[in-house]
């Protein structure tokens, strides 16, 4: 059968299929659970997450489910240089962004002092708690920390944007490689060269990565159907990340509004790479703010700073429906998404993936 592959048997679910794991509180564990449940590996991303969070998270998935489970960390969770941000560099952010706190009448927040949660601390606890998959992006985890994986039986996938970047994580021992590609929502995961560098389309990037890599690859980014599930098996993906599919449905941690939106084929048509509200190149929904920051990404705050500084702008916004101030995470699919339940969409790539193989046997 199709979903006989070596990554459905290496994570041992009945289907390659992996949920996006998402951050920012758009992971849940009843999305993660609903995934795993249905045959697939979900997902939840714990990057922001403090290790005791983590742990809480882990306890809640396996009552959740007995099947297995991907836990997600950012291996560099932070831009931001040891002296920290100056009063210069606030200033000018300050200004850049003053017409749209202005239009909300919301005052500028303090600037952001506090460091993000560590990896390694983070990470210690993903080694305690031992899910069976353990992703990663924007980097490679230390050789004792994959060495410590494969010891206690938790299979590796770093997330790679380009054919030198799949080559080093396989050359450090990481089981599975991630093929992330530019069509995918959220942040473009990129380490060894600038995200804007690092634009390969998910099919070509996975036939690159497939020629000079040994290991399993998971085709990621612009995957919401079967045929699309087909086509990266084709070209030697062997299994797949969907995300915005699944952020879609009503399981995930997306606000009703977030969700509607990815579903109108009018609105999610349009998608734009920005670092205007994080500090980090990402994908989202077509906004203002985008459009008007284009080009003056020198004033922007290094990431996670730049999310904190308009968090109170983020949450104004939604307050007022102004979604035009407003980064919603999408990818390129999205105009073609139609289920808002979770089990469904498992069912549907499944059944159109079926179809196809059938079909393409009976030609």
């Amino acid at each position: 059968m199709w979903y006989e592959t070596r990554i459905a048997k290496l994570l041992g679910s009945t289907y390659p299929i992996l949920q996006g794991p998402f951050g920012g509180n758009l992971s849940t564990v009843k999305l993660a659970a609903t995934v795993s449940n249905a045959g697939g590996v979900g997902g939840f991303g714990c990057y922001t997450l403090a290790p005791e969070e983590i742990a809480e998270i882990d306890a809640e998935l396996k009552r959740a489910t007995n099947k297995p489970y991907n836990l997600n960390l950012w291996v560099s969770n932070s831009d931001v240089p040891e002296h920290g941000v100056t009063d210069t560099a606030y200033e000018r952010v300050k200004e850049l962004f003053r017409p749209y706190f202005e239009e909300v009448g919301l005052a500028f927040p303090e600037k952001p002092v506090t460091p993000p949660v560590r990896f390694e601390a983070q990470v210690q606890v993903v080694l305690d708690v031992k899910p069976a998959v353990f992703s990663f992006v924007f980097g490679i985890p230390p050789s004792d920390v994959l060495e410590e994986c494969r010891r206690r039986g938790i299979v590796t996938a770093g997330g790679a944007t380009t054919l030198d970047e799949a080559v080093a994580l396989e050359a450090a021992g990481v089981d599975v490689v991630l093929a992330s590609g530019c069509e995918a929502g959220g942040h473009r995961v990129s380490f060894l060269a600038p995200a804007e560098e690092s634009l390969t389309g998910t099919f070509v990037l996975v036939q690159q990565i497939r020629d000079r890599v040994r290991v399993p690859v998971i085709a990621a980014g612009g995957i919401g159907t079967g045929k699309g599930i087909a086509a990266a098996l084709a070209l030697g993906a062997d299994g797949v990340q969907v995300g915005t599919a699944f952020l879609a449905c009503e399981e995930s941690g997306a606000p009703e509004f977030h969700r509607r939106l990815l579903l109108s084929p009018e609105v999610s048509k349009r998608t734009v790479l920005t670092r205007a509200f994080t500090g980090r190149l990402g994908r989202g929904l077509a906004n203002r703010v985008a459009r008007e920051v284009a080009g003056k990404e020198e004033a922007l705050l290094p990431f996670p700073f730049q999310t904190r500084f308009v968090s109170d702008l983020r949450q104004a916004a939604i307050k007022r429906e102004r979604w035009d101030m407003l980064l919603l995470w999408g990818g390129q699919i999205a105009p073609v998404l139609k289920y808002r339940r979770a089990a469904e969409l498992m069912g549907a790539l499944v059944e159109e993936a079926d179809a196809y193989f059938k079909n393409l046997k009976n030609a």
